[in-house]
C-alpha cells in the first residue's frame, strides 16, 4: 500500500472547490434573508460560478496533480491538465448560463430559491471534478456528486404530476446505471488491483488468465453504466419525459452540463483506462453512435406541433442525436489514437453554446404559453425579431447549415474523425442522419417567419438575465462562427 503526499495543490482544485463553498455559502445565507431578498441568492451564485471560471486562468500555464500516491509510479488521484480545463470551462460556463435562465422561472415556478441553487451548484461542482478523475472512486463519486442533486432539481416544482414522475424515472435509471457501474469497476479492480486510470491500463496488458473474462465483463458492465448516464440508445428512455417534467433550466442543464461531465468520464475510462481493449470497445461505441443518432432523429421527426411541450420534447430527442455525433470520435479512438478525442470535445462546445441559447428562447416563449408548443412560436419574427433570429440562428447551428458555420464545422470534423479512422459505413449513417435532422429543425426556424392565422398570445417583457442568456449564447456562436478553427485547436491542445 502507497502512503498519500498530504499536501494539497488548491490551486489544481480550485474549480469544484469555489462552486461547492458557493453551495454552502448559498444554503446559509437562505437561511437569512426575507423573501422579498431570496433573488440575491441567484446574484451569488452567479458570482461563485464567475470565480470558478476566473480560477481555470492560473490553470492554463500547464498540467498540475494533485492527491498522487508515493509508490508504483506516482499515480495522481486529481489532474488538472488541457482535457479537464476544457471540459470545466464547458462546465462552469453551462452551469452559469443556466443560472441566468432560472432567474426569471423562480418566481414564476414557485421555485425554493435556497434549495435550487445549492442543488444547482453542488451538481456543477460535481461536474467539474469529474473530468479531473483519474482513479475509478473520485470518477464515480464525481458522477454521483454530479448526478444526485439533479434529481432533486428535476422534481423540484411541488405539487406537479409531471415533475415528479421525471424525477422518479430519472432517478430510478440513474441508480441502475450506477449499480452496473460499481459492478463493472469491482470486476476491474478484481482483475488487476487498481483502479487508478493509468494503472488499470498496464494492469489489464498483463492479467492473469484466469481472470481474462473477469476484467472484461468489467469493461463492458462500466461502458454499459455509462451508456445509462449518457441516454445512449437503447438506454435513452427516460430522457424525453425527464425533460418535459423539469424546469426549463434544469432541462437545458441536463442536456448540456450533465452530457458533457458523462462524455468526460466515458472518455476517461474507454480512450484511458480501457485502452487495451480497444478493439472491443470501438466497434461497441461505434454501433451505439450509429443507433443514438438514428434514434434521437427519428424521433425528433416525428413530433407534432400542436402537441403539449412539442418544443422541449424535440429538444430532448434532438439532444439524443447530437450524443450519437459525440460518440462517433471517441469510437475513431480506437482505431487511430486519442487525437481524434478533440473533435468531441470542440463539438461539445459548439452545441453547448447554441443549445443553451435555444433552451433561452423556450424559456422566454413559455412565459406566454406554458404550454410550448411548437406552434406557439408561429410568427414569433412579428412580435420579437431578435429572439426570433437568435433562435433561427441556435437551430441552422445544430442543423449544420449557413450562417451557422460553427455547426456545420463541427460536423465536417466529426464525419472527418469517421471517415479517417476507416469507419466509412458510420460516416454514411452520420449523413444521413444530419439530412434527416435538417427537416426538423428547418421546419421550426420556418415557423418562426409564418404568418399566425390567429392572434397570437403577447410575450411578456424579456427580463435583464433572460436577456443576458441569449446575447451570451448568440454571441459566442457568431465568434466561433467567425473563427471556427478556434474553437478545434483549443480543444484539442495536449489532450490526454
Amino acid at each position: 500500500m502507497g502512503t498519500l503526499i498530504q499536501s494539497v495543490d488548491w490551486i489544481a482544485i480550485a474549480p469544484p472547490v469555489i462552486a461547492a463553498a458557493a453551495a454552502l455559502v448559498v444554503l446559509v445565507v437562505d437561511l437569512f434573508v426575507s423573501d422579498t431578498r431570496k433573488p440575491l441568492l441567484g446574484w451569488l451564485t452567479v458570482g461563485g460560478l464567475v470565480l470558478a471560471g476566473l480560477s481555470l486562468l492560473p490553470l492554463l500555464d500547464g498540467d498540475r496533480s494533485t492527491f498522487c500516491l508515493t509508490v508504483r509510479g506516482g499515480d495522481c488521484s486529481y489532474v488538472a491538465d488541457h482535457f479537464t480545463i476544457v471540459v470545466q470551462l464547458l462546465v462552469i460556463g453551462g452551469a452559469l448560463l443556466t443560472a441566468l435562465l432560472s432567474m426569471h422561472t423562480m418566481a414564476a415556478d414557485e421555485l425554493p430559491a435556497g434549495e435550487y441553487w445549492f442543488l444547482l451548484l453542488s451538481s456543477a461542482s460535481g461536474a467539474a471534478l469529474l473530468p479531473a478523475s483519474r482513479d475509478l472512486t473520485t470518477l464515480i463519486i464525481a458522477l454521483e456528486v454530479a448526478s444526485l442533486p439533479a434529481f432533486a432539481l428535476v422534481g423540484i416544482k411541488r405539487g406537479d404530476r409531471l415533475s415528479s414522475e421525471a424525477a422518479l424515472k430519472f432517478f430510478l435509471s440513474s441508480v441502475a446505471a450506477t449499480a452496473v457501474t460499481l459492478l463493472g469497476v469491482s470486476f476491474l479492480y478484481a482483475a488487476t488491483g487498481t483502479l487508478h486510470l493509468t494503472s488499470l491500463a498496464h494492469g489489464l496488458t498483463t492479467v492473469d488468465p484466469r481472470l481474462d473474462t473477469l476484467a472484461k465483463a468489467g469493461a463492458a458492465l462500466t461502458l454499459v453504466g455509462f451508456a445509462f448516464k449518457l441516454a445512449v440508445a437503447p438506454f435513452h428512455f427516460w430522457v424525453p419525459d425527464t425533460y418535459t417534467g423539469a424546469p426549463l433550466p434544469i432541462a437545458a442543464y441536463l442536456s448540456v452540463v450533465g452530457k458533457a461531465a458523462g462524455f468526460s468520464g466515458l472518455i476517461l475510462v474507454t480512450v484511458v483506462a480501457l485502452k487495451p481493449y480497444a478493439d472491443v470497445w470501438g466497434p461497441a461505441v461505434a454501433v451505439l453512435a450509429a443507433l443514438t443518432m438514428t434514434v434521437g432523429n427519428a424521433a425528433a421527426l416525428r413530433q407534432r406541433p400542436d402537441a403539449p411541450r412539442s418544443a422541449v420534447r424535440l429538444l430532448a430527442w434532438s439532444s439524443i442525436g447530437q450524443a450519437g455525433y459525440l460518440l462517433v470520435p471517441i469510437a475513431a479512438a480506437a482505431y487511430a489514437g486519442t487525437d481524434e478525442i478533440g473533435t468531441t470535445i470542440a463539438y461539445a462546445l459548439m452545441y453547448g453554446a447554441v443549445n443553451l441559447g435555444a433552451f433561452a428562447v423556450a424559456a422566454l416563449v413559455a412565459r406566454s404559453a406554458p404550454e410550448n408548443r411548437l406552434t406557439d412560436y408561429r410568427g414569433l419574427y412579428a412580435r420579437r425579431p431578435l429572439a426570433a433570429l437568435s433562435l433561427a440562428f441556435f437551430l441552422l447551428c445544430l442543423a449544420g447549415l449557413p450562417p451557422g458555420v460553427i455547426g456545420l464545422f463541427a460536423k465536417v470534423a466529426v464525419f472527418s474523425s469517421a471517415v479517417h479512422a476507416g469507419l466509412g459505413w458510420l460516416a454514411v449513417i452520420m449523413a444521413l442522419n444530419v439530412v434527416v435532422a435538417l427537416v426538423y429543425y428547418l421546419r421550426w426556424t420556418a415557423l418562426l417567419f409564418t404568418k399566425s392565422p390567429e392572434p397570437a398570445a403577447v410575450i411578456l417583457p424579456l427580463t435583464a438575465p433572460l436577456t443576458a442568456a441569449i446575447a451570451l449564447s448568440a454571441v459566442l456562436g457568431i465568434a466561433l462562427s467567425g473563427a471556427p478553427q478556434l474553437v478545434l485547436r483549443f480543444a484539442t491542445g495536449g489532450l490526454l
